[in-house]
């Protein structure tokens, strides 16, 4: 057979229906390069192929071998519903086509054969070959076989090729990829557990840390309940120390009896001649003053001995000196000192302590009260301790304080501007323990009068009671002390008058009283109803100067001056 009818007999005579598969073109490219090696094989020494023949077999596929694609043998395969008659014929063209394809592998092998005999060493390149086109055969599926059959009776090797048939081998079903689907869909759902897995754990964290918070909301509510409780339960005892005091003063009050004065006898017609007119005419009345004296309860002025003590009768109105000029004099203390030691500061200079601040240091002295009012101070001090307060006090050529946050009295010398003594007050309630009515921790208020110097405070075994102290005014040690049965919080403020402690209601009404008097002589004390003028609604601090017969107070920035009224108590008891 000569090399063109062998290479036609290679060659695509009719066209066969397309396959779906796109691989199956590159895997039939390198079954007609296998075939063309065959042919190579079968004819050596013979040269290479020719090269416009390798052309033509890479762009012509061999129909026996694969079938044609859109590019290569020009025809679409359009599926189309058919007859069962149309069927039957087109099975039958497949056979005849097959038939005819195994006829042209005959062909081909009787040209290959020859060779293999002249060339046995060619049959190991056959074998690898024919190895090629196996394996080219399984990877498309089985979908083609080549065997060889037994020789036939003129010595030639017969091979049989089977080709499926255009529905046997269309493309492998959508099952075919499961093992991967199946491994696919086990990873996403490993996946959707772990991310439901880190929600969850998140979520917990979450609700832990709002639980948290909730917790501590909680717990900080019910700390500020429990202080709303304390404090309602410390107003529910004072108002019950005050409702027994109110009762206790009742039954004293029911206890003495109610001496109402006699209406004075007015004049009638029967006995008074100024009513008999006679014949009408007009008499006239005629009235004789006699004079009176005062009776003893209301005399001022001093005694034969020049004390002057007596107990109080009346406070006038009061008379304002000055206005401070700054926030850090809504609340101070004013004085002079009583019994001045001498130069440098003498009986007409004035003393002044701006109170508000927290480190209270600065002391102004004044030469006069005429340069008090024009604001002049002659000296500004500094103190080596800060002032608690308003309770300080001059007395001969001393400064008295309590020092700041603690029950220690400071004796500051002036002449000299040292420290001249320092002591505790027993027991003595500080910095807000037992204030007055109006707070700015007055726990304890320096005092003078005629006796010397006094501290008025209160202690907790007195529970809140005023306590009365005659200090030494050398050495601060306490020489004598009265316990009183007036609440300190109940009152405004307190002074004392000749060994008598007196207390104001109000530190804001305008119009208020001085209502409690203790007398240290007979330990006694009684309600009194002494009117009381607070004309700028916060009066902070009331000190009494034995000197001038005058109330020295600081309200509201103005510091005013009270003249009084003593009665004296040489006949009185």
């Amino acid at each position: 057979m000569s090399q063109a009818s062998s290479w036609a007999a290679l060659k695509c005579n009719k066209r066969v229906r397309e396959r779906s598969c796109s691989s199956a073109p590159k895997q039939d490219l390198h079954m007609e390069k296998h075939l063309g090696n065959l042919y190579y094989i079968t004819h050596l020494p013979l040269r290479p192929l020719p090269s416009r023949l390798g052309h033509a077999l890479s762009n012509k596929h061999l129909c026996s071998l694969t079938p044609p694609t859109s590019s290569n043998c020009g025809h679409k395969y359009q599926p189309k519903h058919l007859s069962e008659p149309d069927k039957q014929a087109k099975r039958l063209n497949s056979l005849t086509k097959h038939t005819s394809k195994a006829k042209r592998i005959t062909a081909a092998s009787s040209v290959i054969e020859p060779a293999i005999t002249h060339h046995p060493a060619m049959w190991t390149q056959l074998t690898v070959c024919l190895c090629f086109l196996a394996l080219s055969c399984q990877a498309q599926d089985g979908s083609a076989t080549l065997r060889r059959a037994n020789n036939d009776f003129t010595g030639r090797c017969q091979y049989t090729f089977t080709v499926d048939s255009p529905a046997e081998t269309s493309c492998p079903p959508a099952g075919a990829g499961g093992p991967e689907m199946e491994g696919v869909k086990s990873r996403l759902t490993l996946l959707e557990a772990l991310v439901s897995r880190l929600l969850g754990e998140r979520g917990e964290a979450e609700a832990a840390a709002l639980a948290g918070e909730a917790g501590l909301q909680t717990a900080e509510e019910m700390n500020h309940l429990q202080q709303d409780k304390e404090q309602l339960n410390r107003q529910v005892q004072d108002l019950q120390r005050r409702l027994e005091e109110l009762t206790l003063e009742t039954e004293q009050l029911r206890e003495k009896p109610c001496n109402q004065p006699q209406p004075p006898r007015l004049p009638t017609q029967d006995g008074d001649p100024a009513f008999q007119f006679g014949s009408g005419v007009f008499q006239e009345m005629k009235a004789e003053v006699s004079e009176v004296p005062a009776p003893p309860q209301i005399q001022q002025g001093q005694n034969r001995n020049g004390t002057g003590c007596g107990k109080l009768v009346s406070v006038h109105e009061p008379v304002t000196h000055r206005k401070a000029d700054g926030i850090t004099g809504k609340y101070g203390a004013w004085f002079q000192d009583p019994e001045p030691t001498g130069p440098p500061y003498g009986a007409k200079t004035m003393w002044r302590i701006d109170a508000v601040g927290k480190e209270v240091k600065q002391l102004f002295a004044y030469e006069d009260m005429e340069q008090l009012t024009r604001g002049f101070p002659m000296k500004v001090i500094l103190l080596p301790e800060a002032v608690e307060s308003t309770g300080a006090t001059v007395y001969r050529g001393s400064l008295y304080y309590q020092r700041r946050r603690s029950r220690t009295l400071i004796r500051y010398d002036l002449t000299s501007e040292s420290l001249a003594a320092r002591l505790d007050l027993p027991h003595a309630g500080f910095h807000g323990q037992h204030p007055y009515s109006w707070g700015g921790y007055t726990d304890i208020d320096l005092a003078v009068d005629e006796r010397g110097l006094w501290a008025i405070y209160s202690t907790s075994k007195a529970k809140g009671a005023i306590v009365v102290s005659q200090l030494n005014p050398e050495t601060l040690e306490v020489r004598r002390s009265w316990e009183t049965n007036i609440r300190k919080n109940m009152v405004a403020n307190g002074f004392m008058i000749c060994g008598r402690l007196y207390t104001v209601a109000s530190y804001s009404l305008p119009n208020t009283t001085i209502n409690y008097m203790f007398d240290t002589d007979t330990s006694e004390s009684k309600a009194i109803g002494i009117p009381f003028h607070n004309r700028y609604h916060y009066n902070s601090m009331i000190d009494y100067n034995p000197a001038s017969k005058r109330l020295y107070a600081w309200d509201n920035y103005h510091m005013v001056t009270y003249d009084i009224q003593l009665a004296n108590t040489d006949n009185s008891s």
